[in-house]
């Protein structure tokens, strides 16, 4: 099976980082049999936006749309404000492809090292599923009165009931198929329209998953559990804004940024799904050759999932553990000193052997 995959670096260390998921691919596609893939390169981001005073091209999203899956490295830079930046590509490509679902697991692999005291691997281990398309991102409000007394800004948060049912049938079926708990993040005691709202959504359909074990907490005292008692959150579910704030959390728990992958999911299929790390595009770093790759390249995990290849994507995380559990090759921020390149130039070796011991 040949997929096509937009792949789209972006700025910053995006360009170092997906070099090397795009050296996994091209490795996967001479390891394992009735797989392959077909690249097509946009240069779309914060130098497009400097020549062109857009992000992408007009027609973007149509050429975009022609692949399986799209994997992106990073957006944004110094010189163009976060709000063009992020609207102009990122949020426009997951609301368009109406990918809703974005899927960001916070899980403590074997090698990696907690910043929370007495915990390991079998307590840090969940599955946040967060609204993608709508909430608190949707980008509507308005400004008015600019630069006088009466100044006004309003910022709209639309939760509709085919977004809310869809995001959180979601993640019972998730919740369902992996036999863990669901815990739904809210915030209901001062969000008294769209949180109650949400909470109502989610009792409504917990009650067609009886066997689903539920859970219900303010966002607040969630912050409190992931940090003290992470054991106890397993599937997650939650509005935009909030998934957003928590799994970032959950990367610092999780052994660092730099760990941390994350996939944008149309699960109907109808639009290409994207995939990426979830850092930022570090302009401070960008051109030292010193970025971390093991996000990316876990997000190339995710889209082998997203395949339907969850062979390919779990030995893509031994092949991770391997690294980070030998310790001889470690980037700067783990505490080595090794090269981009040269850490994924590691993994693929990684992922060599694990495939040949399988045949053996």
């Amino acid at each position: 099976m040949e997929y096509k995959i937009a792949v789209i670096p972006g700025d910053g260390i995006g360009v170092e980082v997906i070099n090397e998921g795009v050296k996994l691919l091209k490795l996967i596609s001479k390891l394992y049999e009735d797989i392959d893939f077909r690249f097509d390169f946009f240069d779309y981001g914060c130098d497009y936006y400097l020549k062109y005073k857009r992000m992408m091209e007009e027609d973007g999203l149509e050429k975009l749309s022609k692949s399986d899956a799209i994997y992106l490295g990073a957006v944004g830079n110094n010189t163009v404000s976060d709000d063009i930046s992020l609207r102009g590509l990122l949020l426009k490509i997951r609301q368009e492809f109406d990918q809703y679902v974005n899927l960001r697991p916070i899980k403590l692999l074997k090698g990696a090292e907690t910043i929370i005291k007495g915990k390991s691997k079998d307590d840090i281990d969940m599955i946040f599923i967060r609204e993608n398309s709508e909430g608190e991102y949707i980008g509507t409000g308005s400004h008015m009165f600019k630069n006088s007394p009466r100044e006004l800004v309003i910022q709209d948060n639309v939760f509709t009931r085919y977004g809310c049912e869809r995001i959180i049938r979601y993640a019972f079926e998730v919740a369902k198929q992996n036999k863990k708990s669901l815990t739904s993040i809210s915030k209901a005691n001062a969000l008294n329209y769209s949180m109650v709202f949400w909470d109502s959504i989610f009792n409504e359909i917990k009650a067609e998953y009886p066997e689903v074990e539920t859970h219900s907490l303010l966002v607040d005292a969630a912050t409190m559990v992931m940090v003290n008692e992470p054991e106890k959150l397993e599937v997650v579910v939650s509005s935009n804004l909030f998934g957003d704030i928590l799994t970032d959390l959950g990367a610092a728990i999780a052994g660092g940024i730099g760990l941390a992958a994350g996939a944008n999911i149309n699960p109907e299929k109808r639009y290409p799904s994207m995939f990426e790390p979830i850092h930022g595009s570090a302009p401070n770093i960008a051109g030292k050759g010193i970025a971390n790759p093991v996000a990316a390249i876990w997000s190339v995990s995710q889209m082998m999932d997203f395949f339907g290849r969850e062979d390919i994507g779990l030995d893509i995380l031994n092949a991770i553990e391997k690294l980070l559990v030998e310790k001889k090759c470690l980037p700067t921020d783990l505490g080595g000193s090794k090269s981009t390149t040269a850490v994924g130039d590691e993994i693929c070796r990684n992922l060599t052997e694990i495939v040949e011991n399988k045949i053996k």
